[in-house]
């Protein structure tokens, strides 16, 4: 097993997110609720990057702060409308979910 860290979203309704995440390449890899009609925590993963999705109350803060790197984030940003701008390190753009967390998204620098 290689050893990883899985950021926590907290989301108000998984099944939105897990739609906007698919817009990032992201696939559901699964979902787990207690009982039916208790909060969801959904997987998440694009390659090897994953995140969890979570519905609990108290697992994570709106507003958080994730970093994605990807081969191409042109192709991201016209997915979403944006455009990526150069910094020393990285052609980047930032996204907010549907919850208000943030991405930000580059291709390292050569």
């Amino acid at each position: 097993m290689d050893e990883e860290v899985i950021p926590i979203l907290r989301v108000a309704d998984a099944a939105a997110a897990v739609r906007w995440y698919e817009r990032l390449g992201f696939g559901k890899q699964w979902e787990h609720r207690f009982e039916p009609g208790l909060p969801a925590f959904v997987e998440v993963a694009r390659g090897r990057m994953r995140l969890f999705l979570s519905e609990h109350t108290g697992d994570a803060r709106p507003d958080t702060l994730v970093y994605l790197r990807v081969a191409d984030v042109d192709a991201v940003a016209a997915e979403f409308g944006v455009q990526a701008a150069d910094a020393p390190w990285a052609r980047e753009i930032e996204l907010r979910d549907p919850d208000g967390n943030r991405l930000r998204i580059g291709t390292p620098a050569e």
